[in-house]
């Protein structure tokens, strides 16, 4: 079958972005074991017409079984490994145990084809979260092992079919429809902008379609589940709000930017959607040519004003930006000739040394993990990043373990009651700082979340004492 639908995009192509449309199979509760099994399975990313991919999944969904549980309640989730290499899982945004943070080679050993392991840990932020491996995060992503984490607050929000989650994933198809997983590990892409696809999809499935009723609010949470792409979207073209980044609610909606909201990732937007009349609509990424990524039927409801939504916020230590420490992070490497000075387990790099390790970026002139930490911190310490990015392309940081606040973008500050991430988008040139509490103990990850090039020297890590 040729690909010659509007959905099959040019990879090359500007930013464009699909969803894939989120299946979920399950919803555990928190008075149940959850067992989640990552294994190879066969999956129609295309239509019917389209050949069959061979995905990695979590119980044969991709994405896979949505966890739903409240604020405070334990989880308890056994993995067990059905695929030919070992995996681990990590719990994207959740402030957690260290030992539970599944990230194999730092808090753990990777978890060997037909081994389990069970992960045990308290959830103490309501919020939008998601799971996914952590090993070969490039490679087992792109197949499709990740999944949506729910965390709703004690009091709900919302009325129960009123709270969506999409799951927006693009993939590198063939011509015939299937996954193209020839092209996994691609040193153009690990060099470039990391693994772009071709198809979009929401939730798994092709432009899936949801039921709204007219005067009555819903949120909408969307994660961002892509390799490497930036999803642009705009809210106000169906006079949406912004509730929520990151997980992190915002004390009360607020509108969003003119023009395109872009969405890195890994990154999560909740938004507040309240259907004025009978009036379809959709969800578009508009990087390019606006194209629809999920259809909303408004159907008639009531004319009576929606009750007062009331939202509560997360408690995040505040960081004392008066006692701060400032490290600095300087990102260099990659395509269009910006590589400079590379090392590597101790060697700088040079020639064929860069085809040889695959290590095309560093921070601070260093790939991947040193041995030593990119800095150590006492319990409590306020830690500020200044983060320049001195390479040809945007990309998503995210820190493991922690929230953060930005501060100040280009020399210029933002007030201290900014919101709240857990991963944030760094143009090509620009100078950003963050800040955060090290309020949590153990060894955590801080890597750009382009996974390709996290795999290609992106990767560093600190350690709260």
């Amino acid at each position: 079958m040729g690909l010659t639908r509007r959905h099959f995009i040019a990879s090359s192509a500007a930013m464009v972005a699909t969803a894939s449309a989120l299946t979920v199979r399950q919803t555990f509760a928190v008075d149940r074991k959850i067992e989640l099994i990552a294994g190879p399975t066969r999956i129609k990313l295309a239509g019917e017409a389209a050949a069959s991919s061979d995905l990695w999944a979590y119980n044969a969904s991709s994405p896979g079984p949505q966890i739903r549980v409240g604020r405070g309640e334990r989880v308890q989730v056994r993995l067990i490994n059905n695929l030919p290499e070992p995996t681990s899982i990590h719990w994207h945004g959740i402030r957690i145990d260290n030992a539970m943070d599944g990230v194999s080679g730092l808090t753990q050993a990777a978890v060997a084809p037909g081994d389990v392991f069970d992960y045990d840990f308290v959830v103490p932020d309501a919020g939008t979260y998601w799971y996914h491996a952590h090993n070969k995060s490039w490679d087992q992503v792109a197949r499709g092992l990740y999944g949506p984490l729910i965390v709703e607050e004690e009091v709900p929000v919302f009325e129960p079919g009123h709270d969506l989650v999409l799951v927006l994933d693009d993939w590198r198809l063939d011509n015939s429809g299937a996954l193209d997983l020839e092209s996994l590990g691609s040193l153009m892409d690990w060099s470039h902008a990391g693994r772009l696809g071709n198809w979009l999809t929401v939730n798994g499935q092709d432009v899936p379609k949801f039921k709204l009723t007219a005067g009555e609010p819903y949120r909408i949470r969307l994660i961002n589940a892509c390799n490497a792409r930036i999803l642009a979207i705009d809210p106000a073209r169906f006079d949406a709000r912004i509730i929520a980044y990151d997980g992190q609610m915002l004390a009360a909606p607020e509108a969003p930017p003119d023009g395109q909201l872009l969405i890195g990732p890994a990154q999560r937007v909740d938004l507040l959607v309240v259907p004025s009349s009978k009036v379809d609509f959709a969800l578009e990424e508009i990087s390019g040519d606006p194209f629809v990524m999920a259809a909303f039927e408004v159907t008639e409801g009531s004319d009576q004003a929606p009750d007062i939504l009331h939202f509560v916020t997360n408690d995040l230590p505040q960081p004392n930006l008066a006692a701060a420490r400032l490290i600095r992070l300087d990102m260099t490497g990659g395509a269009m000739g910006r590589m400079g000075q590379i090392t590597y387990k101790g060697k700088v790099l040079s020639g064929q040394d860069f085809r040889d390790t695959g290590q095309l970026w560093a921070f601070n002139n260093v790939a991947n993990l040193a041995e030593a930490p990119l800095f150590a911190a006492s319990r409590g310490e306020t830690i500020v990043l200044n983060v320049h990015n001195d390479t040809a392309f945007a990309h998503a940081m995210h820190t493991h373990g922690h929230h953060f606040r930005i501060i100040e973008r280009q020399g210029v500050k933002i007030d201290g009651t900014s919101p709240w991430h857990d991963t944030f988008l760094i143009a090509s040139g620009e100078t950003a700082k963050i800040a955060f509490v090290c309020d949590n103990p153990g060894k955590w990850l801080l890597h750009c979340h382009m996974l390709e090039h996290a795999a290609a020297g992106m990767n560093t890590w600190f350690e709260v004492l």
